[in-house]
């Protein structure tokens, strides 16, 4: 009964030791990186994988973004960085792809990025409403956020209380793409 907010904050966060089920053929085949993505990544852009986990997006942004791009992996766990870094360790993305390591209540990155990506993420998150100023804070005026979640997770209700406070932060939702098994909007600056 007497746990910490930090137990609590740790029970939010999807564990490292469930990292391998989230990168699997059969998700690939459900909802392929390249597929969701390629309608809004361009070669050049910075890109922000917010909550990157092992990579399962990140390798495929990578080659979105190509040679001139760069992806910033972030993720608050230093297991699931350690994963990605192993993926891409003597390869040509180890160049285009910086890990970033999260702190607890913040993002912390300085540098403007074209497009967030938040796949099954914000649920999270104990403070949507900040995630989304700091959001803001990082995007660029062009640039666009996908916000996915996973309806066994993230009540339609819920979905829409974070679309709202979104929109608090100064975003308005653009469209709503259809990718398998979420509930999804795409975010563009007010």
């Amino acid at each position: 009964m007497g746990e910490s907010k930090m137990d609590l904050r740790q029970n939010r966060v999807c564990p490292a030791a469930r990292a391998n089920s989230l990168d699997t053929r059969f998700r690939r085949w459900l909802q392929s990186p390249t597929k969701i993505l390629r309608p809004y990544i361009r070669e050049g852009m910075t890109v922000l994988d917010f909550g990157c986990g092992p990579g399962y997006f990140t390798i495929d942004l990578a080659h979105l973004v190509g040679k001139s791009g760069r992806v910033i992996a972030a993720d608050l766990q230093e297991v699931m960085l350690k994963k990605l870094r192993m993926k891409i360790r003597k390869t040509e993305l180890e160049e285009c792809i910086k890990l970033h390591r999260c702190e607890e209540n913040r993002i912390g990155l300085s540098e403007k990025v074209d497009f967030v990506l938040a796949f099954y993420v914000i649920h999270e998150i104990p403070n949507q409403a900040e995630l989304f100023k700091e959001l803001k804070s990082v995007l660029r005026r062009s640039g666009r956020v996908l916000v996915a979640e996973p309806p066994l997770h993230v009540p339609k209700s819920a979905f829409v209380a974070t679309i709202e406070k979104a929109r608090q932060a100064g975003f308005i939702p653009a469209e709503e793409p259809k990718v398998f098994f979420s509930r999804t909007v795409i975010l563009k600056r007010g």
